[in-house]
């Protein structure tokens, strides 16, 4: 069995020797096959320098680089990684020396009980509170709730894949924050472990509060392409029938009372609102109906399998 480690990292070079250093140790003692795989996302300071150095120090194969021209960020990153993993267990880790090696054997152990996914969970977390602990809680509880995938901590990079998981996920933007859940609505089974979690030693975090609202809305678009990618005329539709027969309704009610009383009618808001509504339905309506024609021209048919017999 291969274990591919995955590591996608920006400005590192100073924790790169130890972590692999502790990487190597754990695998060696567990007598696991393995080859570390570090994503350079950009570096400006000597990252790649010091992979370099490593994989001349390993057998070829052992330590292999990306490195990314610019900064394209994470999901980018584990996305070529993903790529060219090549382990039956991927396991994906960050480079700040945050994440621990020594979980690695109880990862392989969870995944091993029948998991496809396994997702680290920092139940003791050396962070600032104000800034990524009580943000990561609320976080980490909206997702939960509107996913339907239960895991105390969604941001949490130590993970573990088999690798037709990992290789199944559609990852860009900034959806590495999510891969539990596409996970899950891919079919395959999700679980977490506790893993331990350490003080930043060396640099500082490269996440700052904006990561909130684009996780916010990576979320919103998630969960509309998940429910509407292949029907887009059952959202825009209702939505566009709401409307329309709210704003019938209201011209019903004008006509009526134009008949009843026999007088013109004056413009007022609510007669706007009505006409205002009736027309902006019908743009909704055609939306969803011009969303299904490209869904059907264009529209992907992608299925997850799972396993095979007879078929390569």
């Amino acid at each position: 069995m291969l274990i591919s480690v995955v590591i996608p990292l920006l400005n590192e070079a100073e924790s790169l020797k130890e972590l692999y250093s502790s990487i190597k140790i754990v695998m060696n003692e567990n007598k696991y096959t393995y080859e570390v795989i570090f994503v350079d996302d950009g570096s400006t300071d000597r990252s790649f320098e010091v992979i370099n150095e490593l994989a001349k120090s390993e057998p070829e194969g052992v330590v292999k680089s990306i490195s990314f021209g610019r900064n394209y960020g994470k999901s980018a990153a584990l996305n070529v990684g993903f790529a060219q993993a090549q382990g039956d267990y991927i396991i994906t880790m960050d480079a700040d020396l945050q994440d621990d090696p020594t979980a690695i054997p109880g990862l392989v152990k969870k995944i091993e009980q029948g998991l496809d996914l396994v997702s680290g969970w920092k139940k003791e977390r050396f962070d600032p509170v104000f800034t990524k602990n009580l943000p990561s809680k609320v976080f980490n509880f909206v997702v939960s709730s509107m996913s339907g995938l239960k895991l105390h901590d969604f941001n949490c990079g130590f993970k573990i894949y088999r690798k037709e998981t990992a290789k199944s996920l559609d990852i860009y933007g900034e959806r590495h924050r999510f891969l539990p859940v596409l996970a899950l609505w891919n079919g395959y089974k999700v679980g977490e472990y506790p893993v331990p979690h350490h003080q930043r030693i060396y640099g500082k975090s490269k996440f700052g509060v904006n990561r909130f609202f684009n996780g916010a809305f990576d979320l919103a678009t998630l969960l509309f392409l998940n429910k509407y990618m292949r029907s887009p005329l059952h959202f825009f539709g209702m939505i566009g029938l709401v409307l329309i027969l709210v704003g019938t309704g209201i011209l019903a009610y004008f006509g009526a009372y134009w008949i009843i009383n026999d007088f013109a009618l004056r413009i007022r808001p609510l007669l706007l609102l009505g006409v205002s509504s009736v027309i902006i339905g019908v743009q909704f309506f055609s939306i969803g109906l011009l969303g299904e024609m490209i869904t059907n021209i264009f529209g992907e048919r992608k299925y997850t399998i799972k396993k095979t017999i007879g078929i390569e």
